[in-house]
Parts: C-alpha cells; structure tokens; sequence
C-alpha cells in the first residue's frame, strides 16, 4: 500500500461540512469519489479535522492509502481537479508519505482563520467569505481581549454541547488580530480546538469590540466554564482553516 498527504482548498458554502453525512453533499465525501474513480479503487480519506457546515479552507490536509503508486504526481492533479474545481474545490498538492503519517493524529498546531468585514456596506466580491458587521468595532480592546484567551485553560465556556472531544482543556499559541482597511483577521494556533470554539471566541471578542461587554465581563465569562453565558457564535462563513503543520 502506498500513502499520500494532499493539500485543499475548498468553498464550505454549498457543502453540509468536511465529514461524510447520511444527507447532503460533504467534501470529504466528494473527494474519496472522485479519487476512487480516477485510480479505479476505494480508498479512504482522512482528515486533519472536520470543518462544519459554510466553513472554507485554505490548506486543510488529509490522507488516503492506494494499492498503486501515483507516478506522475502531476497528472494526478490535472485529472483530480478537473472533476473538482467546479464544485469549489481544489487540491493544491500530493505528497507521498510513510505509513506512521496520519492527517489528524500526526498534526502538532492547527492554524484557524477568522474574517470579518467592518463596514457599513455589504459585502460582494466578498459575499459568504467575510461575517459583515457594519458597526464600527474597537480594535484595542479586542486585542486585549486575545491575549485573555491565549494559554492552557479550560474552555468549557466555548464548547458547543455536541462536542464530543474527551477534555475542554486546550493550549491557545496564539489569537492575533490583524487590521487591513476595513477587513479584520483573527488567527487562532492550538494543536486542537473544541467543536464551535473559534467560532465562539470570536463571538465573545465582537461583543468586546461593540462595547457589549467589558475586558473584565469577558474574562468572567471565559472563568465561568458555563456555555449559556457565551456570547453567540460567529457565523461559519467567516472562518477558515488556513494551515496544519506536522
């Protein structure tokens, strides 16, 4: 058996999320097809995480196994992406791997990206790429609300309560806020996050930036451990998972 790592890019907005569902198209489920068919086997595909419904990706990772090796790398991807790209997908790259790589296990830090679009006007170019909020928010305090989020602590507050992952307990590496004109990002590096949590947190950091909430209100909330005192989660079409590192 031979095992291939593979790089993707992908629109989250038609998709019901990266995991194979019993209803609705899923790019996990859409790349094991179309992979199978192109080298006539069924393979598996795994990957670094799942992303929910609408969410995007820049360089999301995953692996499969096949009985014959792949050799024109290139070729494969020419092939692959004609049957993907129409459906807002794209693989970036194939690598072959020894069989000890796995996408999800084998991951040290996962790098999350998140866009809001600061303006008074509605997105277009951006449509479905960007959480468009037209009231102006205060950068300083947001900041200064990241860096209560960095570290290993119990993040109970920010966890949907579908979660299944065994421990809330994380290690933040880093929440960075970035301002270019009227688009702001925020990045997230953990080696693993909780179901909803970015999405959560930058939630929490909007209610700071609009005033809602003081520095002091929101370390409280991230102290309590309770959900129902977490702000409302940011929609998903702000968020990208923007690079896995091994």
């Amino acid at each position: 058996m031979f095992r291939y790592q593979i790089l993707i890019e992908y629109v989250g907005t038609n998709f019901r999320g990266w995991q194979i569902q019993k209803k609705g198209k899923t790019i996990q489920g859409l790349i094991q097809e179309k992979i199978s068919n192109l080298l006539k086997e069924k393979i598996l595909l795994y990957g670094s995480g799942r992303t929910d419904t609408g969410v995007h990706a820049i360089g999301q990772s995953a692996h499969f196994d096949c009985k014959n090796k792949i050799h024109q790398t290139e070729s494969f991807l020419k092939s692959i992406n004609h049957f993907l790209n129409k459906e807002g997908v794209t693989v970036l790259e194939v690598k072959r791997k020894n069989t000890n790589f796995h996408a999800r296990f084998s991951a040290k830090i996962r790098i999350y990206k998140y866009v809001i679009i600061n303006r008074l006007s509605g997105p277009v170019l951006d449509k479905n790429r960007g959480w468009h909020i037209m009231k102006e928010l205060d950068l300083v305090a947001m900041k200064r609300g990241a860096k209560k989020l960095i570290g290993k602590k119990d993040f109970s507050t920010f966890r949907a309560s579908s979660c299944r992952a065994k421990s809330p307990i994380k290690t933040m590496k880093l929440v960075k806020i970035s301002n270019l004109k009227n688009k702001i990002e925020i990045d997230f590096r953990s080696q693993s996050f909780l179901q909803q949590q970015v999405r959560s947190m930058v939630g929490c950091l909007k209610y700071v930036g609009e005033k809602k909430w003081s520095l002091k209100k929101f370390d409280k909330v991230i102290r309590s451990k309770i959900r129902v005192l977490c702000a409302p989660p940011a929609p998903p079409q702000g968020l990208y998972l923007e690079r896995v590192i091994y």
